[in-house]
């Protein structure tokens, strides 16, 4: 069956393809969600292919290389876990040849899948030498070679492999996609990934430091590409720093030419920045790495690969003649494979049918084109086209000997229609045929003959003829004379002939006839006749086959038995004259070179060979050979026999426990016997848990049989079978692992089946368990649970015997689930599968129709309907609805949703816009389907009608100003229903072409990219709906510049103390329109160095400053402004400076002495006791005060707290706190705080009791950590438990606030202190 054409997978690299034109559903095709990996792994390790295959039904998955099949178990070992989708091939000890591409390819009924995987071998060391040891002898290397000569028709030798520089390589991976990194690493032999990443960082930096020399930019890569018109493309964008600079290009390695037309094969087309190349008339030579460079720098790299390059036509059609009815072969030879090839006749295109035979050789050069059953309509013209290149011949079909003689005006008439349909074919084709006809003089038709073979007809009523003859036959040549001009002469290829040449000479009045009893293959040749000034010429073609010695015949007779695994060679020695070409099969299928096999077939001047190096017994089989030359063929047959080890006998190898008489095991004879009887069969086990293999017996060869009665009941064994042949012991057949059992257990039985439930109970019925120990039965026992339950819970205390039971212990409105087990005399069985869950409660009524169902909301493309539930006196409460829509023009309801609407809202979407609908809505419930409820109208869907009306808000601005060359974007929001017409105006008129305007969902928005100065004017836009209600919006655009700098300053004081600061005005002042400038003064002076603004909106050009301070330079600066910005500042030349006298005058400086304030350290509050339960935060407080600041240390009975990560102290202005977070038992103690300085020390101390178990609070509640992950506070402690404690707490905490009231007031104290000897 026909596929049909690839699907897409979400998984890169994976073909689907599709074999049957509906998929059921629930149902898939196969596909990947994990594809194997390519691998380059060193010689001699195992490479682990894995894929993860789905699809339903589960697909099968097969493994195969472009090599063949894997069939080797050591070499290849393919394994999937059971109920897994995971697929792995395994291949043990890698050797170079195992460098392939890997093929997984999963099938099931509904299609295939397939995906690959290269794998690269890396040798190394002594382990290359293995190849030389698997390669032909040199004499068959050299008689292949000789073979490959002589062919006529060969395809000219590849050109030897250029070696690439690798550093051409590394150029090519830095200009190339992530994406190919892994490609081309792999194409040139870089594995270390890592490695090449860091190298790369590396030579980026060493480039980009060389191109900064020439380049500003490189840009927008695009690597090589191959047109629909074969021409290779790829082109850069670079931003050069000298337009001069020269650009080369290079491949591999070496500059090559270029021009800049089309004229040429490698041209350069540049536009702006953007470098485009071309590359012409593409040839296999052409594949290589090309590099751009600036000057001496490479700035991009990328590569052309021969696979990219069309194919061309090598050995092109040739003309072929054949008889009527005759098969006519045409061949032609490309020099690469090509998918896409099409053959027509006179242009038209032809297909694959009985009439036409498409094939194509293994390799993918060759197409043969065989046209069956020749006949004169179809001579004419065939070509072959690869889409790019057109090789034609011509198909002449000759007429038999028997039959009239084409008349010359025939001949004509031909050989115009030929010329005619060669010049067209001229037209139609890139490419003429190389070959002609063999004869030249020579017309279509058997015995017909030119004007130059017959010599001058004046004396001739009948020339001589052209004639062919089978060697060993009679032939004759006759003409027929006019008159009688006496006895002529005979000669062959010039040379006079007499009777001792072994010819006979006969005259019979005008007839002249030439006899040769028996023809050789030297008599063949050109005979003329000769009588008088007259003379006839014809040529004598000699059918001579090539012979085979008689010998080999006999020898071939007897069938050539060899053993597998050795080379076989078969040397046919033969004979002939002409050149000779030799077809081998195999059981009728003819037999090419196959590389991966290693079958080669090599044909000599006198001998034709067979070779197999590696001979297995797949090649048993009857060969023959076909010897064929133009004088005719040849066959010769040989039978060929393998003789091998034994397959492993048929399986599945069946294991049945006799249950006390030991264990059967039955077997089918192998498949095949390796071409020798098998003598008898070994029969081996093994114990579970042991790595020995013993042998228990044999079994004769006309039996598969056999009992083993030494197994142990209660234990586990493998069992295996081999074949033995007089060639040895062949595989194993290898059965599970069973366990002998005493005496089995019954199996489970079906799933139960529900016949029906109420709230009274539920009836079940189920079948009886299959299989050993399932044939004395004692009963049953029935098991229930609640749905989303793990527990069973049994229903019977006994078995029951009959197949159906009704449990009533149920509780109405649950879902239960049952199952069963199976009670024999053994025990009991495993449980059966659970039945469906089922409710407890009595049938259900439909439910009754919905109420109020209207349709709220409406769109071109949907429309929302909503309803009220059904009324329950009409039936039971209703699970969900369903809403069907019929068009206007239909009669058929047809669902809107899949399944069932909870809700009772539902949007119809997907409409066609302002088409009718009729909607209904029915309830749905158990009991089934309510009555629907439908609209009364149709519903249209289109939308309601909306007043265009604008969407103004506080940010909307009446007028806007722009600068000069800002684009401007002005969006307006706008509402309105259905669609409306938006026109935009300025000042009345519509807009210029410069500017754009777009309207999508409720915005329309003006875009001009570039404001100038004709862009100001008022704008209009005009909202217009189809009912001709409008809306306007105006607004104003006001294009401006920034103002230009104002001109020189000019500074005079005319009044003393002040200076007065005059400039010229800004050029842009008298053309202002609208809003006038101003100007903004600035001042700077020695004493401040910052500008600073003294004046600002000044509409004049002067200003006076007041205040002027002599012995200081002033600095001025005027800028002039507008809406849209400032001008460049204008600056004084000079600054301004009066100059000051200056006097003498006494400083009195008081003295000043620096107060003690020192103190040693004192506590202001000291620690107090704590009572607190255990878990809670414990926060130990006190004041201390000192100058300069003390240090205060904690002490636990005696011992430093410091580093203990427990706890942690704080001290914020002398209040010093110390914290436990969650306190124990062993945190009671005595704590002492230690405040020391310069001047002494003082120490607090105070106890802690932490309490275990707490008493029953006197408020009903529990006392729980807070959520943020704090303690128990003291004071909700003691609300809960002390009452007296909370008392005391509350004193504490009102000790803490007046040491802290009394801390505040030494500070300020000291504060106002420090501020009366600071007056002082």
């Amino acid at each position: 069956m026909a596929g049909k054409p690839l699907k897409k997978s979400s998984i890169p690299g994976v073909s689907i393809r599709q074999l049957v034109e509906e998929i059921p559903e629930g149902c898939s095709t196969p596909d990947f969600e994990q594809k194997p990996v390519p691998l380059a792994l060193q010689e001699g390790k195992n490479a682990i292919f894995r894929a993860v295959v789905c699809g339903k039904p589960r697909p099968e998955v097969h493994w195969q290389c472009t090599k063949g099949d894997l069939d080797d178990p050591s070499k290849y070992q393919i394994f999937s876990a059971p109920g897994s989708k995971e697929h792995v091939l395994q291949i043990n000890k890698l050797t170079g040849e195992d460098t392939d591409l890997y093929r997984c390819t999963a099938v099931n009924m509904y299609g295939e899948a397939t995906c690959s995987a290269k794998l690269t071998v890396i040798e190394v060391g002594f382990r290359k030498s293995r190849k030389r040891q698997k390669e032909p002898p040199e004499d068959l290397t050299k008689e292949l070679t000789d073979f490959r000569k002589m062919l006529k028709k060969r395809v000219p030798a590849p050109a030897p492999e250029k070696k690439i520089d690798l550093e051409q390589v590394w150029q090519l991976l830095m200009t190339a996609d992530r994406k190919d990194y892994e490609r081309i690493c792999m194409k040139y032999g870089i594995v270390d990934y890592r490695g090449m990443l860091h190298k790369l960082q590396e030579m980026r930096k060493e480039r980009e430091d060389k191109m900064a020399q020439y380049i500003n930019a490189i840009s927008n890569l695009r690597h090589v590409k191959v047109t629909k018109e074969g021409v290779a493309t790829f082109d850069l964008e670079l931003d050069l720093k000298n337009s001069e600079s020269k650009i080369y290009l290079y491949k591999d390695g070496e500059m090559i030419p270029f021009g800049f037309d089309n004229q040429t094969k490698h041209c350069l087309r540049r536009l702006g920045k953007r470098y485009h190349f071309q590359i012409q008339d593409l040839q296999p030579e052409d594949a290589g790495i090309y590099q751009v460079r600036v000057e001496d720098v490479e700035v991009f790299s990328t590569e052309l690969e021969a696979g990219a390059i069309p194919p061309r036509v090598v050995v092109p059609l040739a003309e072929v003649r054949c008889a009527p009815q005759g098969n006519a072969v045409f061949e032609c030879t490309l020099s690469s494979p090509c998918p896409n090839v099409t053959w027509h006749f006179q242009h038209r295109p032809l297909r694959h049918s009985d009439k036409y035979e498409v094939s194509v050789s293994p390799d993918g050069l060759t197409h043969r084109l065989k046209v069956k059953g020749a006949r004169f309509s179809d001579m004419g013209l065939y070509s072959l086209g690869t889409g790019l290149h057109v090789s034609s011949a011509w198909l002449v079909v000759e007429a038999e000997k028997d039959k009239s003689l084409l008349t010359t005006s025939d001949d004509h008439q031909l050989q115009s229609r030929r010329g005619d349909t060669m010049g067209r074919a001229d037209i139609y084709g890139k490419e003429k045929d190389a070959r002609q006809s063999p004869r030249p003089g020579y017309k279509p038709g058997t015995g017909s003959f030119s004007k130059e073979a017959r010599g001058s007809t004046g004396h001739f009523s009948q020339g001589l003829t052209d004639t062919e003859a089978q060697q060993g036959e009679a032939t004759m040549l006759s003409c027929t004379l006019t008159r009688d001009l006496g006895p002529g002469a005979w000669f062959k290829d010039g040379v006079k002939l007499t009777a001792q040449d072994g010819v006979i000479f006969e005259q019979d009045g005008l007839v002249h006839r030439l006899l040769i009893a028996h023809v050789q293959g030297t008599q063949a040749g050109k005979y003329t006749f000769v009588v008088g000034n007259q003379q006839s010429e014809a040529t004598l073609t000699v059918q001579e086959p090539p012979t085979i010695a008689p010998n080999m015949t006999e020898k071939l007779r007897e069938p050539m038995v060899v053993k597998a695994g050795k080379l076989v060679s078969v040397k046919i020695p033969f004979k002939s004259r002409l050149p000779v070409q030799a077809a081998w099969r195999k059981d009728g299928a003819e037999m090419l070179d196959n590389s991966s096999r290693g079958t080669h077939v090599a044909l000599g001047d006198d001998f034709t060979r067979l070779c197999i190096p590696n001979a297995s017994r797949k090649d048993n089989g009857q060969y023959s050979v076909t010897l064929r030359s133009e004088g005719g063929s040849v066959q010769a047959e040989l039978t060929l026999q393998v003789i091998d080890k034994p397959k492993p006998p048929q399986g599945p190898l069946e294991v049945q426990d006799g249950h006390g008489t030991g264990v059967c095991l039955r077997w089918r004879p192998p498949q095949d016997d390796g071409g020798r009887a098998v003598q008898h069969y070994l029969v081996e086990r093994q114990q579970a848990g042991r790595s020995t293999w013993l042998k228990v017996g044999e079994a004769p060869a006309d039996s598969t049989t056999f009992t083993d009665t030494h197994v142990e009941q209660g234990k586990k064994y493998t069992f295996r079978v081999q074949a033995v042949t007089s060639e040895g012991t062949g595989e194993a057949l290898q059965s599970e692992e069973v366990l002998v059992a005493p005496e089995a257990l019954p199996g489970p039985p079906s799933t139960p089946a529900i016949l029906s439930a109420s709230s009274k109970g539920i009836t079940l019925t189920w079948t009886a368990p299959r299989g050993p120990g399932s044939a004395h039965l004692l009963g049953y026992l029935i098991e229930k649970r609640r749905k989303g339950s793990n527990i069973w819970t049994t229903v019977n205390d006994h078995p029951v015997p009959e197949r159906k039971w009704t449990v009533v212990d149920v509780r109405q409105g649950c879902q239960y689930e049952f199952r069963v087990t199976a009670v024999a005399p053994s025990g009991p069985g495993e449980p059966g599968p659970p039945s469906d869950a089922i409710f407890a409660r009595d049938p259900m009524r439909p439910p009754g129709p919905v109420q109020d169902l209207q349709v709220t909301e409406t769109s071109y493309t949907s429309f929302t309907l909503s309803w009220a539930r059904p009324d329950t006196q009409d039936g039971d409460e209703a699970l969900g609805y369903v809403v069907e829509l019929c068009g206007s023009d239909s009669l058929q309801w047809s669902p809107c949703h899949v399944g069932t609407v909870a809700a009772t809202t539902y949007t119809v979407k997907g409409l066609r816009p302002q088409e009718g609908y009729f909607v209904r809505v029915t309830a749905v419930n158990n009991g089934g389907h309510g009555q629907p409820t439908a609209l009364d109208t149709l519903v249209q869907a289109m939308p309601v009608s909306v007043c265009p009306k604008f969407l103004m808000d506080s940010s909307t601005k009446d007028s806007l100003t722009v600068r000069i060359g800002d684009m401007v974007r002005v969006p307006v929001s706008f509402e309105a229903a259905p669609k409306l017409e938006v026109t935009w105006l300025k000042d009345g008129l519509p807009l210029p072409q410069r500017s754009v305007t777009t309207t999508k969902d409720g915005l329309t928005q003006l875009l001009i990219p570039m404001a100038r100065l004709s862009d100001s004017g008022f704008y209009t836009i005009v909202l217009r709906n189809l009912q001709g209600k409008e809306a306007t919006y105006n607004f104003l655009i006001r294009v401006a510049a920034c103002p230009r700098a104002p001109g020189p300053i000019h500074l005079q004081e005319n009044v003393l103390g002040t200076v007065t600061v005059e400039w010229e005005p800004s050029p842009d002042e008298a053309e202002t329109r609208g809003d006038p400038l101003h100007y903004s003064v600035f001042m700077r002076s020695s004493a401040h160095g910052s500008w600073q603004e003294v004046a600002n909106r000044v509409h004049t050009n002067h200003f006076t400053l007041l205040s002027v301070l002599p012995g200081h330079e002033y600095h001025f600066r005027v800028v002039a402004k507008n809406e849209l910005g400032s001008s460049k500042p204008s600056d004084t030349s000079q600054p301004w400076y009066i100059p000051r006298q200056r006097g003498k005058f006494t400083v009195k400086v008081p003295s000043y002495q620096e107060p003690n304030l020192n103190q040693k350290p004192r506590f202001l509050v000291g620690l107090r006791a704590h009572l607190l339960p255990q878990g809670c935060e414990c926060r130990m407080s006190c004041a201390v005060q000192g100058v300069p600041r003390p240090h205060v240390t904690w002490f636990k009975n005696g011992q430093s707290l410091e580093g203990n990560s427990v706890v942690y102290s704080t001290n914020m202005l002398g209040v010093c706190s110390l914290i436990i977070p969650n306190v124990s038992l062993k945190d009671s103690g005595q704590y002492k705080a230690v405040a020391e300085n310069t001047l002494g020390q003082a120490v607090s101390t105070a106890t802690l009791m932490v309490i275990g178990a707490l008493r029953t609070p006197l408020i009903g509640c529990t006392l729980e950590p807070q959520a943020t992950g704090a303690s128990y506070s003291w004071l909700t402690y003691c609300c809960f438990w002390h009452w007296p404690a909370m008392q005391l707490q509350a004193h504490l905490l009102t000790v803490q606030l007046e040491a802290l009231r009394m801390l505040r007031a030494s500070m300020q104290r000291l504060s106002e202190g420090l501020a009366k000897l600071s007056k002082q």
